[in-house]
Order: structure tokens, then C-alpha cells, then sequence
């Protein structure tokens, strides 16, 4: 507890220092919040949830908040890292800050909202008191902890009953590193009302080189019968870190669907959960992580099938290369009471190098007696038959490479429904090389589809 204390002083002075302005509730929030983060302190590998990935280097770095410059990223940069000349909506946050300058939001249907976070506060504290901090509950995760005390700023995506967003909803987020480590704690909040649906991308991304660390948290409430299909782009640069916890709550017969891809950052965590609490909701939980060098990229997943009725997907897709190290834990829990649940997942990793690792645990936790459920994890290596059979047919070696690489991920890339996003990682696919010490970063979306 000494170490720990230790570790948290500067956080917990931060906070009495910088505390952000709110309503009664929320600041109740906050403050229970960063004492849960006192009490657990950063996770150590003698945490049976972190035992694979050491966060030592977030714990010995000293950050400080980041600033927002308007200068720092132009309206020009703006553009270079979003979908290209598509219709679609745009939040644009810099260091956690929002960015009006850089935003874009065009004509909604009536009653849709997509703000700044801090704004809704301001205006309406009464309409956020019963989501913020209730879906991704902070007791058991100090990043969520640190996340609900700290966060600045963030996204609100509220969608009223009935309502449909035909264009892509970008919430677009920008690491601008300065002279010293900085970081960010971005929250999103998404309200889905009954029978709405919507399109959502998150992008994080980095601008310039320095040490920058991330820690977001997003919170998703998908009413009955919506429909929304969300993903999440992580491709920061490589001096980077990367924590986020993203859950969502399901009511009845909805459906949501989750692509995470995965490509930046020197040290990266998702937490990606799923609590189906209706009965005939459904998940999908789909991704892709892209490692090379010595990045570190952990996945955690967890799928809770509190009622019946209910079908869930999920398949995770690893690239490593060079030293890179990748870890997928996936868990599946089917709750008493929760009969012909419908689950299936699976975790399918090629390792590009020969010092590549891949440590892979997807389980299954069943309480009831009339379920389906089905898990399962490969690791393996480019098939040499497959590489001899294209350079017969006069294919270059890193070429066949690529195009068996590509059709490994492909499953997965093809199913993101934002076209502009899915030709962007299709060409950082492409570029794989075995061996390579770097992953490429992800073409820039206004080159490549101007």
C-alpha cells in the first residue's frame, strides 16, 4: 500500500489542484473515483488481469496534462486524418480538449445531439446524471478510476427514440506531444434510445514524436431494438501508451457490433466489454492488432450473457512481427438463467518473425444448461507452400507475403462499414513486411481517397 500511495501522490494532487468544475453529482463522482484510484494504485503483474503486461513504464513516466494549441494542429491536419470527402459528422479533440475549430457537425434529425461532453454538463447536468460513470463502473479498474476523476472533456453521441444517423459519426481524437510527457483522459458517452442507429468510428492518433500517454474510457447504452455499429482505431506513435476501457449495456432484442484495429502505440491495453442484459440482444466483438519492433499490445474482452435469447460473435486477429509481443485474453460468461444463449469466439494469431510472441487464453464461464457456446486460439507462422505456390506464378517474396498477410486479416477489415476507413487499413496491410522492426503507420486518409 506504501507503493502504491507512493505512485498515486502526484495524481491525487493533481486532482485536488486541477479538479474540473461540475455539478454536485458528478464532483461525488470524481472524488470517489480517485480515492478507489489511491486505494488499488497502478496493476502489477502479480494482478492476475495484468500478469502478462507490466505498465511500469506509465508508472515511473511523469505526465503532465496537455495543452491545447490552435495552433499546434491546423484545419489542414484536420482533414488529413478524417474519411476524405464523404458526408459525415466530426468531433475533434486535442490533448483531451475539444476542438471547435476543428469539429464539424451538420444537420441532424430532430433531437439528436453530438457535442462536447463538457458542454452537456454546462447546459444539462440532469440529462447525463444517470449514464456518466454508471456503464464502466471504476471499482475494480484504477485507468477507469484515474479516467472518471481527471477527464477534461470528451464526446456525447445521444441518440432519442427512433432516431437514424445515416453519415459516420467521427470522434477523432489527437495525441500532440510537447516538450515533456503528456497526457489525456478522453471519455465518450453514447445514449442509444429505442429503435435508433447509428454508425460511430473513434480514432486516436498522434501528431508529431515525444511521449504521450492516453487513458479513455468510453460508455455505451444501447436502448431496445437499436442498432449500432461502432469502431475504434488505435495508430498513435510509437513513443506512445495506450489504456481504454470501453463498455457497453444492451436492453432488449438490440444489436451492437465492435471493430477494434489496433496498429500504434509502444504499450497498448483495451478492455472491451459486452453486458447483454435483455432478452434476444446480440454482440459482436471483432478486431485486429498490427505489432512490430517491441510494442506490446494486450486485448481483454469479457461478454456477460445475463439473459436469454441471446447470441454473441467475436473474433480477434493478431500480425506480429519483429519482437512485438501481443496478449488476448477473451472471456465469455453465461450467467444463471440464461438459456439458448448462442456464443461463439474465436482468436486466430500469425507471428511474422521468429521472435514474435503471442500468449492467447479465451474461456468460457457457463451457469446454465441449455446454451451453445464455442471458443478457440491458433497461433501460427505464413504457410511456406503458400509462399512457394505465388512466387511460382512469378509473385516477388514480399509480395506474396503481403497478399497472404492481407487475406489473414481480410475477414475482419472487410466488415467496417466506413469505406474510407476500410480502403485506409487495407493499403497498412498491404505494406506488412516479415521481419520489418517497424509496422507501417496507416495511410492518410486524404491521400488516398481525394
Amino acid at each position: 500500500m506504501t507503493t502504491a500511495t507512493r505512485e498515486t501522490d502526484a495524481y491525487s494532487a493533481l486532482f485536488a489542484a486541477r479538479r474540473p468544475a461540475g455539478p454536485a453529482w458528478l464532483d461525488s463522482l470524481r472524488r470517489e473515483a480517485i480515492a478507489r484510484f489511491e486505494e488499488l494504485g497502478f496493476p502489477t503483474t502479480e494482478d492476475e488481469e495484468w500478469r502478462h503486461t507490466s505498465v511500469l513504464p506509465i508508472r515511473e513516466t511523469r505526465f503532465e496534462p496537455g495543452g491545447y494549441d490552435p495552433a499546434a494542429v491546423d484545419m489542414a491536419a484536420a482533414e488529413h486524418l478524417t474519411f476524405g470527402g464523404i458526408p459525415h459528422h466530426r468531433l475533434v479533440f486535442v490533448n483531451g480538449h475539444f476542438s471547435r475549430e476543428l469539429s464539424q457537425v451538420g444537420p441532424l434529425p430532430q433531437g439528436v445531439r453530438i457535442e462536447s461532453l463538457a458542454d452537456a454538463l454546462d447546459a444539462e447536468p440532469a440529462l447525463l446524471e444517470p449514464h456518466l460513470g454508471r456503464v464502466a463502473g471504476f471499482h475494480q479498474h484504477s485507468f477507469a478510476a484515474l479516467n472518471t476523476a481527471l477527464f477534461q472533456d470528451g464526446a456525447l453521441v445521444l441518440l432519442p427514440r427512433g432516431a437514424v444517423v445515416r453519415e459516420p459519426i467521427h470522434l477523432l481524437h489527437v495525441a500532440v506531444p510537447g516538450g515533456a510527457p503528456v497526457m489525456a483522459h478522453p471519455r465518450a458517452l453514447l445514449l442509444a434510445g429505442e429503435a435508433s442507429e447509428a454508425t460511430i468510428v473513434e480514432s486516436y492518433v498522434g501528431l508529431g514524436a515525444g511521449v504521450c500517454w492516453t487513458n479513455a474510457v468510453t460508455e455505451a447504452w444501447i436502448g431496445e431494438t437499436a442498432v449500432i455499429d461502432h469502431c475504434k482505431v488505435q495508430r498513435e506513435n510509437l513513443s506512445a501508451f495506450h489504456t481504454a476501457v470501453l463498455e457497453a449495456r444492451l436492453e432488449r432484442s438490440s444489436v451492437f457490433t465492435t471493430h477494434a484495429i489496433s496498429v500504434g502505440a509502444d504499450l497498448m491495453r483495451n478492455d472491451i466489454n459486452a453486458w447483454l442484459g435483455g432478452e434476444g440482444c446480440e454482440a459482436t466483438l471483432n478486431g485486429v492488432y498490427m505489432a512490430a519492433g517491441r510494442q506490446h499490445m494486450d486485448t481483454h474482452t469479457r461478454i456477460d450473457h445475463a439473459m436469454p435469447h441471446c447470441p454473441s460473435h467475436e473474433v480477434y486477429r493478431g500480425i506480429l512481427d519483429g519482437r512485438a509481443r501481443g496478449v488476448f485474453n477473451g472471456r465469455i460468461h453465461v450467467h444463471p438463467g440464461a438459456q439458448k444463449t448462442d456464443a461463439k469466439q474465436t482468436n486466430q494469431n500469425l507471428l511474422l518473425s521468429d521472435d514474435a510472441q503471442v500468449i492467447t487464453k479465451p474461456q468460457l464461464e457457463i451457469y446454465a444448461d441449455d446454451v451453445r457456446c464455442t471458443h478457440g486460439a491458433t497461433v501460427g507462422q505464413l504457410s511456406a507452400d503458400a509462399i512457394f505456390y505465388l512466387r511460382s506464378r512469378g509473385i516477388g517474396l514480399q509480395e506474396a507475403r503481403s497478399l497472404l498477410t492481407y487475406a489473414f486479416a481480410s475477414d475482419i477489415v472487410e466488415r467496417i462499414k466506413v469505406e474510407p476507413l476500410r480502403k485506409n487499413l487495407e493499403s497498412a496491410i498491404f505494406a506488412l513486411r516479415g521481419g520489418a522492426e517497424e509496422m507501417p503507420v496507416l495511410a492518410d486518409a486524404a491521400q488516398d481517397f481525394e
